[in-house]
């Protein structure tokens, strides 16, 4: 009898697909409990308690039939409960899950969690791999083999899941911007919620992914080999035997070490290069660090555009369909031609190239068709739409000298800045209303870092407030003290509150701790 290729998703497409599926789930749920045999009457018994939808047992019986025929379940012969001749000859199988169809369930079930997943932004997880790197550089120089493997397993299985639930997330929040499959209600609702946990993950990710890059990088390369080989050798011992090991030493590690051992150097090399990286590829936490920043102007652009829906403005293309509509409805020509003069405007418009006489950039953009000079209009260009003139092409202006100024300007902006920054920064508490006088520069910087302070939200019970720059640079902490200050800038007086406010420079190596 010629063996049927297994078709083990051939179920999801039967007119009784649900009720195949609720029998399969029965063999999953069983095997779960080493339970590989079931009798037609026990998957009837589990699917009654199911909670879904009554069968008879004929219908259990055509279900196992079809799934046998399929190749998701193994039909073996019950000769356990023959007592006659009869019993003998009337069909009575035992079923089990199928290799296909065990696999076609796996399948299913990483379908569906794939698709029902929201994804998170996992601060706990960044913690959890710098706790554990941390470990791994602070192992003795003959560190146990089991420990070793535990925080390797562990490390992975973080990464692994910050990196999935990170995608996922992502996905659907660039779903929620371009307001897909999310009511527009339901939006406004948390979008506050939705920007305060993207900009604490911001912050989050800025600290972490600098210490654990950092203790990445202070592992050695000989120290990392030693500790992936013991996790190596540990997994090997559990490999079932297939063959005689290949070597032709006591040091030669054997196939299954070497296997091993190469995946927990790619693994490692993905850690490498999701916190670390390198001149050509940016690592991923710095790409997700940009990626979520970007997340809250576009949310912004989002509920903008939705208010602006609610006010009863019209986009563009509703405009151009009304236009369309009153140019149709124009009573004659001279009205169509004034429609459009209005519309668009471009009856002053000296885009045409000449080939004779003037130059377009020798007469006013404001000057009237009817009185400027004469243009001849090539016969190429009439036809074709192109225009190529003739004899040797202009000469390309030489803009070295304007681009050096704007380089001197751009430096000089970024002297002031860090100037600035170098005055602000000096890590010692100070009175806002004994502050000197501030120039343009130090006062745009002092209001940032005092407007991050302020909306960072209540203060803790002392009363302080401590927070740190969207981009971790500068520490700020805000203390009340009473009183009214007034700071004196370039272009006037800041008048308000007292407080005492220290500005620490995070990036500096001596900085003010």
């Amino acid at each position: 009898m010629e063996q049927q290729t297994p078709r083990p998703f051939a179920h999801l497409d039967a007119p009784l697909a649900g009720v195949y599926r609720r029998v399969m789930r029965v063999f999953v749920a069983s095997k779960r409990r080493f339970v590989v045999h079931l009798r037609p009457e026990d998957v009837a018994e589990a699917l009654r308690r199911d909670g879904g939808e009554a069968l008879t047992q004929e219908a259990v019986d055509n279900a196992l039939s079809s799934l046998a025929d399929w190749g998701n379940l193994r039909a073996d012969p019950d000769t356990s409960r023959v007592t006659t001749v009869e019993d003998f000859y009337r069909a009575r199988y035992l079923y089990q899950l199928s290799r296909a169809g065990e696999a076609a369930e796996r399948a299913l079930e990483v379908y569906e969690e794939e698709i029902g997943r929201r994804g998170e932004l996992q601060s706990v997880a960044l913690e959890d791999i710098r706790v554990r790197l941390r470990a791994l550089l602070d192992l003795p120089a003959r560190p146990d083999p089991a420990v070793v493997h535990n925080l390797l397993l562990e490390l992975v299985s973080r990464l692994d899941s910050l990196a999935a639930n990170a995608s996922a997330f992502m996905s659907g929040l660039q779903r929620t911007i371009d307001l897909q499959d999310v009511e527009e209600d339901a939006f406004l609702a948390y979008k506050d919620r939705l920007i305060a946990y993207l900009e604490r993950f911001v912050s989050e990710l800025v600290i972490k992914h600098h210490d654990i890059a950092t203790t990445l990088r202070a592992l050695p390369d000989g120290r990392v080999a030693e500790l992936l080989a013991t996790a190596a050798r540990r997994e090997a011992a559990d490999t079932v035997p297939d063959g005689p090991p290949s070597g032709d030493g006591a040091d030669v590690l054997d196939t299954a070490t070497a296997e091993k051992l190469a995946m927990w150097e790619g693994r490692w090399s993905g850690l490498w290069s999701w916190f670390v990286g390198d001149r050509g590829h940016p690592c991923q936490a710095d790409l997700l660090r940009t990626r979520a920043r970007k997340a809250i102007p576009d949310l912004l652009a989002t509920i903008s555009v939705l208010q602006e829906r609610r006010a009863g403005r019209s986009d563009r293309s509703a405009d151009f369909r009304a236009l369309a509509r009153w140019f149709a409805q124009a009573p004659t020509e001279r009205d169509a031609h004034r429609l459009w003069r209005a519309a668009f405007g471009l009856a002053t418009a000296r885009h045409l190239t000449a080939d004779h006489g003037t130059e377009p950039a020798d007469v006013p953009a404001a000057t009237s068709w009817r009185e400027s000079p004469q243009v001849e209009v090539s016969a190429r260009l009439r036809a074709s739409g192109h225009y190529a003139k003739r004899g040797a092409p202009r000469k390309v202006r030489d803009r070295t000298a304007e681009r050096e100024a704007l380089e001197a300007e751009v430096a000089a902006e970024r002297a002031q800045t860090e100037a600035a920054r170098a005055r602000l920064a000096t890590g010692r508490p100070t009175r806002l209303s004994d502050l000197h006088v501030l120039d343009r520069q130090e006062f745009a910087l002092f209001l940032r870092l005092l407007g991050d302070a302020l909306a960072a939200g209540p203060p803790g019970p002392d009363g302080v407030i401590r927070t740190r720059t969207s981009d971790g640079a500068l520490a700020v902490t805000l203390e009340p003290v009473g009183g009214l200050a007034e700071v004196a800038t370039e272009d006037g007086v800041l008048r308000g509150p007292d407080h005492e406010i220290t500005i620490v420079d995070l990036t500096a190596p001596d900085r003010v701790a």
